[in-house]
């Protein structure tokens, strides 16, 4: 039998769960235990969210940008006429991008 604490803390997760799914947060359950855990020991919720939001915008901006060298290191290569000068050529543009 499980501590009627523990049960309760299992209850209180799982609806707030289902409102942050509701809410399309993306937050999984880890996420918003620890953001549960943060705002309890003192941490304000706004300033929270906002670092949050900052960095799935920094997550994005980084895929994007690794992306885009991506693109343009196949698009340099294909445009180049082969040999070895298109591999470096290539090269150095997805290392440009990565700085």
């Amino acid at each position: 039998m499980e501590d009627p604490k523990i049960q309760e803390a299992r209850e209180a997760m799982d609806v707030l769960h289902e409102i942050a799914t509701i809410l399309n947060t993306n937050l999984d359950r880890e996420t918003l235990s620890l953001c549960v855990s943060l705002c309890e020991s003192g941490v304000n919720p706004e300033a929270l969210a906002a670092v949050i939001k900052e960095l799935r915008r920094e997550s994005a901006a980084l895929k994007a940008a690794g992306q885009g060298a991506a693109t343009t290191s196949i698009t340099t290569a294909t445009s180049n006429s082969g040999g070895s000068g298109g591999a470096a050529t290539s090269h150095s543009a997805a290392s440009g991008s990565k700085t």
